[in-house]
């Protein structure tokens, strides 16, 4: 089964949470702060990787998370950080968010992108200790790893994609002249899905994808076609096959004409693509007939099933493929480097003010806001981030409900850096 289109949801790990601890000494009543901090979470990263052919697995396994990190610990020690989960997808594949932003084109051998960021880890009370505050009685929560939904969407990379009618002769030419081993049947739509194999041709290497056959009207959605049209994109060359068979209603040139007809539609510079034109099946006309198809010069007379034309077929095709890939680029991969998520919004709900975004969850992300050292740092962190002047801005008064997560406070702007501005 070949699967081009799936949609994942992707989760990165929590981190683990800080402790609040300490050491106990002689002479220190309060002891000595020694709360170890927790690791971070994982990340989720796709890896093109040449080895996998399809997206398959991930169509029936459409959750992914990475590792959690651990806790922290007394006697200053640290949780270890999650693991980050490397998901291998097939060399084409193209990545895009929610809103159908491509984020990454992944073409290359070990290319990469980080499409869920693990949560931080928190830290324990031994990093909170400064000259005014030496003995801090709290610690941070560990964050929420970061959990997003993706489309991945796969384009063949393929040097020379095969396109022809149904029935033309497609899946039997590929097993032919390579070792894949399509199904073969002997009626139309027989191949509900694209196919690739590997030719020899003398000490060259091409990758052919045999794509399912088109009919008139394929690019406006009319048939199986349109659904493949795509892994055309980015084929180097084109064979084109036409088949001159009874089972056909359209003439050979009709149908090459129709098929650059229907790539043109779906993307106009596959009508100009450099082609190797073919006809299959040579083995059912006589010279007189084929006269009588009136067909382009330079036109491939081949047999599938006797193996006639066939390595003439292929050397011209290698000797094209050749021509483009010395006068083209080798195509890049593509990562959006995205801005940094907002650090905060806020917005009104139910007559509450809502603060949203990571340095809102980090200003109250401690262990227990009615310690009051606690809620004074949290207070100092509202000041300090800017969400207390951003509800300023926004119209927030004093006496009005902010709601950051699960946490309601009573705003008084007078009070800013006080904890009793934050009850």
């Amino acid at each position: 089964m070949f699967v081009d289109s799936v949609k994942l949801t992707l989760r990165g790990g929590n981190g683990g949470a800080g402790v609040s601890s300490f050491l106990r000494r002689k002479g220190l009543p309060k002891g000595k702060p020694n709360g170890g901090s927790g690791g971070s979470g994982g990340n989720v990263v796709l890896v093109a990787d040449p080895a996998i052919p399809t997206l398959l697995r991930y169509d029936r396994h459409p959750i992914w998370k990475a590792g959690n990190g651990t806790h922290g610990e007394g006697d200053s020690r640290h949780g270890k950080r999650g693991q980050d989960l490397h998901l291998p997808v097939p060399l084409g594949t193209m990545v895009k968010d929610a809103d159908g932003v491509l984020v990454a084109d992944l073409v290359e051998d070990g290319q990469e992108v980080v499409v869920a960021l693990g949560g931080k880890g928190g830290r324990g009370n031994a990093a909170f200790v400064t000259p005014a505050r030496k003995a801090p009685t709290f610690a941070e929560q560990g964050e929420y790893g970061q959990e997003i939904e993706v489309t991945l969407e796969l384009k063949l990379l393929a040097d020379v994609a095969l396109v022809g009618y149904p029935n033309a002769g497609k899946s039997t030419l590929i097993s032919r002249v390579s070792a894949a081993k399509p199904k073969i049947a002997d009626y139309p739509f027989t191949t509900l899905e694209p196919n690739l194999g590997v030719v020899t041709v003398g000490e060259r290497e091409l990758v052919v994808a045999d794509i399912p056959g088109l009919i008139e009207g394929a690019a406006t959605g009319k048939g199986l076609g349109h659904e493949f049209l795509r892994h055309t994109e980015r084929a180097r060359a084109l064979i084109v096959l036409l088949d001159p068979s009874p089972l056909q209603t359209d003439s050979p040139n009709r149908q090459l004409e129709v098929l650059l007809n229907e790539l043109a539609q779906h993307d106009p510079a596959l009508a100009s693509r450099p082609r190797v034109v073919a006809l299959s099946k040579a083995e059912l006309l006589s010279d007189a007939e084929i006269d009588q198809l009136d067909l382009e010069p330079g036109t491939h007379l081949i047999s599938a099933l006797t193996g006639a034309g066939l390595d003439d077929l292929m050397y011209a095709v290698a000797d094209l493929v050749g021509e483009v890939r010395d006068a083209t680029e080798e195509r890049e991969g593509y990562v959006l480097h995205r801005p940094l998520r907002d650090e905060f919004t806020i917005r009104q709900d139910s007559g509450a003010w809502v603060v949203e975004g990571i340095a809102a969850i980090r200003a109250v992300n401690l262990s227990d806001l009615t310690d009051p050292d606690a809620a004074e740092f949290a207070a100092q962190r509202l000041v300090s981030s800017g969400i207390v002047a951003g509800l300023i801005e926004a119209g927030a008064e004093a006496g009005d409900d902010v709601r950051i997560g699960s946490i309601v406070f009573t705003f008084d702007p007078d009070a800013e850096g006080d904890e009793e501005a934050y009850t």
